[in-house]
């Protein structure tokens, strides 16, 4: 399993990605496999054995492509096809690189697959499958060398659970981004008149300056801010909230704050964007809306969701348990070389 050289796995605070990774490993390692994690620094939070190319976390040079790289190349020296089946990559460069590893890579692809990224990953080496994270990332470049859909799921068992509808403020719940609409979720609750709470990360240089600019002229004494909060205060920010809100402006590949939400037991007010209505179901677990000026009828409208639908939702649909079973079903067909790219159709919503 090699991660990016940014985050230790789990993550202090802020981080999807390792999130996700920590609770895979976990599982795996559950199941009877013998999992090695590639990564930074020098803590281990998994069962795995760990394997550090790197004394120090890379995040101080994070949106740099050599510390990657480097690590990357590290990781190369270190896997033999005597030791391990298969690697799972789950950083951005990997699939470009992987086709020299003397072992087969499957690549979680993280990221929108269009643009640059999606340059990127058009050039993929041959005999390396990627793994996208929802059925709404294949459709957004269906053309790339697929070779299966496994959601990001987190252990529902260990988040505190709400036992009645939240009636206190809506929680807004991302990095500080025009793609996150922190802006429209001041606007659609003061139209609500509804309390907001904005928790997001805030500490590279492109999201201070857009809390400046952007969402810091529009704060008032109806909007309390928490900066860069670590797991448990979000965990309990998710507890308490009426809802979450989620008006984004652009194709979200996933969006584990959702999930999240919904396993504690709080509905999700969004934007039909991304992969949102496959993971929230629309007037079960959430309210799903086309255009912004509807978001404040709903989150007014909130309260009705039941807490035991989201949870069992969540549960059913986003456990670690699932998507380690999904990830073992990729790596053995990839494993024994029957894991042909795969263009059918696939479908579209949750179960």
């Amino acid at each position: 399993m090699v991660v990016p050289p940014w985050l230790s796995v789990p993550p202090p605070g802020y981080g999807g990605l390792e999130q996700v990774v920590h609770g895979l490993v976990d599982t795996l390692v559950a199941h009877g496999n013998a999992v090695t994690l590639f990564g930074a620094g020098r803590q281990n939070g998994t069962a795995a054995d760990f394997v550090s190319t790197v004394p120090d976390l890379q995040y101080d040079r994070l949106g740099e492509s050599l510390p990657e790289l480097a690590h990357l190349a590290r990781v190369k020296h270190l896997v033999t096809a005597a030791d391990f089946d298969v690697i799972h990559d789950h950083t951005t460069i990997g699939p470009l690189v992987a086709g020299r590893r003397a072992v087969p890579t499957v690549a979680t692809v993280h990221g929108n697959p269009v643009g640059e990224y999606g340059a990127v990953l058009s050039d993929t080496d041959q005999g390396v499958g990627l793994v996208a994270i929802s059925h709404a990332q294949r459709r957004a470049n269906p053309e790339l060398p697929w070779v299966g859909t496994v959601h990001n799921a987190m252990d529902v068992r260990d988040v505190p659970r709400k036992s009645a509808p939240g009636r206190g403020a809506v929680l807004w719940l991302a990095r500080f981004s025009p793609d996150k609409g922190p802006d429209l979720a001041i606007r659609a609750c003061r139209a609500a008149g509804l309390p907001l709470i904005l928790a997001g990360k805030c500490n590279e240089p492109a999201e201070r300056r857009y809390f400046t600019e952007v969402v810091e002229p529009l704060l008032d004494e109806d909007v309390t801010v928490v900066l860069n909060a670590d797991r448990e205060a979000t965990l309990r920010l998710l507890v308490d909230a009426r809802c979450l809100i989620m008006p984004i402006q652009w194709e979200e590949p996933f969006g584990m704050v959702m999930v999240e939400a919904m396993a504690t037991g709080t509905p999700v007010v969004a934007l039909r964007r991304g992969a949102v209505s496959e993971l929230v179901l629309d007037g079960v677990t959430g309210l799903v809306r086309d255009r912004v000026e509807e978001l404040p009828a709903a989150l007014s409208e909130a309260v009705r969701i039941d807490p035991a639908a989201c949870m069992a939702h969540a549960a059913r649909n986003f456990s670690t348990e699932r998507m380690a079973l999904g990830y073992e079903e990729v790596y053995r067909r990839f494993a024994l070389g029957a894991a042909a790219p795969v263009r059918e159709p696939v479908p579209i919503a949750a179960r």
